[in-house]
């Protein structure tokens, strides 16, 4: 197979950089001969994975995080269209999350990851599709392999992601003690949502999260039911409620149990559009998908069945 890897060298708080000629090495050694890209900037990894699909390579290998994955993942498609639906999509988990990985059950660390490129099986999975407003007010356009949500869970990751040294050297504490101190500061908005032809209605919404993966936020189990093949998203809504009651229910998100909170609502569609009502104007409500900040409400979210070819 003619395969690239695309590796991130500030993943892993830049461990991955340095490892970069082991990495490609050993890994030459399960997918034979191999071609390797670094990436320098954001959105690099999904112009790589475009223009090395367009040239003919057979799979892709994100090496680095989630951030890396849902790049590559972006560049497997072109104007909502697979560019080759053939193409194999692989991952080579490294980073500080690692949410979209659990889902598949692949353990932590570089051989678990090399042990399912060598002897993992093909799995189409379903893809996220979201459009949304950019930070200068366009229309933008994104993919999703894990999930995307919005509310103060977007938020979080625009903070976390604004401040790079803190992430770089505290990794998955960061996502922690950022989403503990929002806690307290955010203030829920009044979003309407509308899952295909079974909700529609206006939400004071602390999170909502639209699911094709389980994990999210480094390890929180947000939607445990979720399949990334049955062509569905699961939709979690966390109604605004008392931070005392948050407080006590996070170790409920770190299992699943948090869908049987009277404030917690789920549902399953193709399709979810979410509009910020006029009482959030001057307040953004911010997207995150699969830990990037792409942008701001109002948006749409829909599902490409089995779009993506992945070997887990």
């Amino acid at each position: 197979m003619k395969t690239l890897a695309i590796i991130n060298p500030r993943s892993g708080g830049g461990k991955t950089g340095r490892d970069a000629e082991s990495i490609a090495t050993r890994l030459a050694e399960v997918t034979g001969p191999l071609s390797v890209a670094l990436t320098s900037g954001p959105m690099d990894a999904a112009r790589l994975t475009s223009h090395a699909l367009r040239e003919g390579y057979e799979r892709v290998v994100a090496v680095g995080g989630d951030g890396t994955i849902n790049e590559v993942v972006n560049g497997f498609f072109a104007n909502g269209q697979p560019i080759n639906p053939e193409a194999e999509f692989a991952l080579l988990n490294l980073g500080t999350g690692g949410d979209f990985r659990k889902t598949f059950d692949i353990d932590a660390g570089f051989d678990a990851s090399l042990e399912r490129i060598a002897e993992g099986r093909i799995r189409r999975i379903d893809v996220g599709r979201l459009s949304f407003v950019t930070e200068d007010g366009k229309t933008g356009n994104r993919h999703f392999a894990n999930i995307a949500s919005f509310g103060m869970s977007g938020h979080v990751v625009d903070r976390v992601n604004r401040a790079t040294l803190t992430k770089r050297l505290m990794g998955q504490f960061a996502y922690t003690w950022v989403s503990l101190t929002s806690l307290f500061s955010y203030k829920a908005k009044p979003v309407r949502l509308k899952i295909d032809n079974v909700f529609d209605e206006v939400v004071s919404l602390s999170t909502c999260a639209v699911c094709n993966g389980q994990f999210f936020g480094g390890g929180m189990r947000v939607a445990p039911d979720a399949s990334p093949d049955d062509g569905l998203l699961d939709v979690v809504i966390m109604s605004d409620a008392p931070k005392g009651s948050v407080l006590k229910s996070l170790n409920d998100i770190k299992t699943g149990n948090h869908v049987k909170n009277p404030s917690v609502k789920v549902f399953r569609g193709k399709t979810v559009i979410a509009t910020p009502v006029e009482a959030t104007a001057g307040a953004p409500v911010f997207i995150e998908a699969d830990g990037e900040a792409p942008g701001r409400l109002p948006a749409m979210f829909d599902v490409l069945p089995k779009a993506l070819k992945f070997r887990a």
